[in-house]
């Protein structure tokens, strides 16, 4: 982004990466410049970013992030993860509510994991948070966007845009680049927990130009960390004789524990798998302790890179470049830490992958940017996102025809005429349907419509205007004109598995009655989370100091520590705030005491330098918004000179209730 970025605050627009493992949340700050809004509970593994997990508990209490994920060992029958990947389908998460068995659709799900991050933002920005700006894989389908938005709404959040989470990422590294006049090709490396996406951008001042997208909605971390739990439970099996996967808490144990090796070897050679009591066996217990090397989880994982490799092609194939042609390469998501992936992503473009933004919290930043854009915020930027798999209708024969190619800028527009099969054909049915193969049958259908009422006529002659646009979130409105009699009719695309308004506002009532329930949840959490870290921080203290703390401070403080430990496993949230006050009180003598001894160590360390500097002579140096696209070519029925050639079929038995596709050429 160039220096000269306006900033003037109109209203509060938060970026949401709602991500498969991990979900961020990030907002434009005072200065204009972005700001990841950290989850109540604080740092995670991800780090500001928090687990996509959902879960209740005996009572029937909804936990998500964090607390969740700490629990479903514990409680593996209330806790789901890993949702997106469901996302515009018609699956039902199965979960126990206390003593009770519900069905959960993903995007009610998902909307409880966003609900989370609109009350931690509302709570950070100390104002009420109403709209967002929502990442989503750039090959998800309409379905899958649809319930997207759907969640959103659930959760009381209007989603003033949806953008593709390689576009969003391009956005956030554009903060501190500068082109100096240039356009530079830039691929976008999205890998995920569950999704996979490549985009390739032209990037110049002020315009973020995207010229190909390619993916894999099921492809990432989690593909790798069950590689890991393959191996474990074989080896298992092998030494014990026993099938840990006919034990779901085992399994639970066993994906914490191969998810913390694969993030671990990404700077270590080796680790160990440590996990004691997994099951029993005869009523003895059984652990698993094993070594994981690098090399060995790069041996297990490489059946998943190699998927990489044919979506890089397809991507620099529909960008007409060659991977030498891209002149940087950008890297989200947690796993393009690994370096067996970073030497896949070298090895195809012929050059180091950059890293100055963190993967984790990428998306979430360009979200937030995006957001500034709507707002006007920032003004001096034109983002021109794609649709990423081609549009267009069945016709005859079951052939998939397209109006709107894959890559096409979006928003758009797009017209072509139809007209009927057979002869006095009276109606035709609209199979809208999205994908790259030929036949219909082998793409995903959004959904259909009829248009009635046609004039008898012989075949080929009524004109049947099929127009599809596709609006900023990529979401498809589909409507179909019979252009003698002016009769029109279409469909908005609500996706496959999309909820209808009543559907989305009885989810919000219900969404609703957790409210309370959630603000306890909270205030529970929050307490918790800040016992858990005045615990750390005083343990820590105590370690890096124990040569200077005195016996019987050493044994009050430790008393403090274990009271509150034992507050914790209650649900008593002014028992917690007072063991977290017990235990200040405790540690005041001995930490003024230390903090007073660092102090003077600095100052003895400053004046140690200055001495330096002055004896060598050296004086201290100081360091150094979218725009429609027209409708046009073929398939445009507007000035074109167009000359109309009607196909003619012989067997209208076969073409009744189809639309055939009227060609032409143009002058």
């Amino acid at each position: 982004m160039s220096e000269g970025s306006k900033t003037k605050r109109k209203e509060r627009i938060i970026g949401i990466d709602l991500g498969t493992s991990n979900s961020a949340c990030a907002v434009l700050g005072a200065t204009g410049k972005p700001e990841i809004i950290p989850a109540a509970e604080g740092r995670t593994l991800g780090g500001k970013a928090f687990p996509s997990y959902v879960a209740f508990d005996e009572s029937g209490r909804k936990i998500v992030g964090e607390p969740a994920r700490r629990q479903a060992v514990s409680n593996p029958d209330g806790t789901v993860t890993a949702i997106k990947r469901k996302m515009g389908t018609t699956y039902k998460a199965k979960i126990k509510v206390g003593k009770e068995w519900k069905n959960f659709s993903p995007e009610e799900i998902s909307a409880m994991i966003l609900t989370k991050i609109k009350n931690d933002a509302s709570a950070y920005l100390g104002e009420e948070v109403k709209k967002a700006v929502i990442t989503v894989p750039a090959y998800f389908n309409d379905a899958q966007r649809t319930a997207t938005k759907d969640a959103g709404q659930i959760a009381g959040l209007e989603v003033v845009r949806m953008i593709n989470e390689p576009t969003a990422a391009c956005l956030a590294y554009g903060l501190d680049k500068d082109t100096k006049g240039k356009l530079l090709k830039i691929c976008v490396l999205d890998l995920g927990g569950g999704t996979f996406d490549i985009t390739i951008i032209e990037y110049g001042e002020n315009v973020v130009e995207v010229l190909s997208t390619a993916g894999d909605t099921q492809l990432g971390g989690t593909d790798m960390d069950n590689a890991i739990i393959d191996w474990l439970v074989q080896e298992f099996k092998k030494k014990e004789g026993v099938d840990l996967r006919n034990d779901s808490k085992a399994m639970i144990r066993l994906k914490d524990g191969g998810e913390k090796a694969k993030i671990e070897l990404s700077t270590t050679l080796s680790t160990q798998i440590n996990l004691p009591y997994i099951t029993q066996k005869e009523g003895n217990p059984l652990h698993i302790d094993v070594e994981l090397t690098r090399a060995k989880l790069e041996q297990l994982i490489e059946p998943t890179l190699r998927r990489l490799d044919p979506i890089m092609q397809r991507a620099v194939q529909d960008a007409k470049l060659s991977p030498s042609q891209v002149d940087k390469v950008i890297l989200v998501g947690g796993p393009t830490r690994m370096p067996s992936v970073q030497a896949r992503f070298k090895k195809f473009f012929g050059k180091e992958p950059e890293h100055s933004v963190d993967p984790m919290e990428c998306v979430a930043i360009g979200a937030a940017i995006q957001g500034g854009i709507i707002a006007g915020d920032v003004e001096d930027l034109l983002l021109l996102d794609v649709t990423p798999l081609s549009l267009g209708v069945e016709t005859l024969g079951g052939v998939f025809t397209k109006l709107i190619e894959r890559n096409t800028t979006i928003p758009t527009e797009k017209k072509q005429v139809f007209s009927t099969a057979a002869d006095n054909q009276p109606a035709v049915t609209i199979n809208v349907l999205q994908g790259e193969r030929t036949m219909a049958q082998d793409n995903i259908s959004l959904g259909n419509f009829n248009l009635t009422g046609i004039p008898p006529a012989p075949r080929g002659i009524p004109q049947i205007e099929v127009k599809f646009s596709i609006d900023a979130d990529g979401i498809v409105h589909v409507t179909a004109k019979d252009l003698g009699t002016g009769k029109e009719t279409g469909i908005t695309v609500t996706g496959a598995k999309g909820l209808s308004p009543e559907e989305i506002e009885q989810k919000v009532r219900d969404a609703e009655k957790f409210e309370e329930q959630d603000k306890k949840l909270r205030d529970l959490v929050e307490a918790k989370n800040n016992a858990d870290s005045m615990i750390y921080q005083t343990k820590k203290l105590i370690e890096d100091n124990k040569d200077k703390i005195e016996e019987n401070e050493k044994s009050q403080i430790e008393a403090a520590i274990k009271s509150l430990e034992e507050d914790i496993k209650s649900d008593d949230v002014q028992k917690i705030k007072l063991g977290i006050e017990n235990l200040q009180k405790s540690m005041y003598s001995f930490s003024q005491r230390i903090y007073a001894s660092q102090a003077q160590d600095q100052v003895y360390q400053q004046a140690a330098e200055q001495a330096q500097r002055a004896a060598s002579g050296m004086g201290g140096v100081p360091p150094g918004g979218m725009g429609d696209v027209p409708p046009g070519g073929k398939g445009d029925t507007g000035a074109g000179g167009a000359t109309y050639k009607k196909e003619k079929k012989e067997d209208d038995k076969k073409k009744k209730g189809k639309v055939v596709d009227v060609d032409w050429d143009e002058d």
